[in-house]
């Protein structure tokens, strides 16, 4: 998993901070609903499988 400094270059020239935004996320997981961590472990997220 990406550290919390982990910045994507996206294709269009685009940058997204997604390390921050995992970080966050993996916070927050006991606010998020089941389909949001089914959908985080759907693309390979560790922390929101049951």
């Amino acid at each position: 998993m990406p550290g919390r400094s982990h910045v994507e270059h996206l294709p269009d020239g685009t940058a997204r901070r997604t390390g921050v935004w995992l970080a966050t996320s993996a916070s927050a997981a006991t606010d998020s609903t089941p389909a949001q961590l089914e959908a985080l472990a759907g693309v390979g997220i560790d922390w929101a499988r049951p």
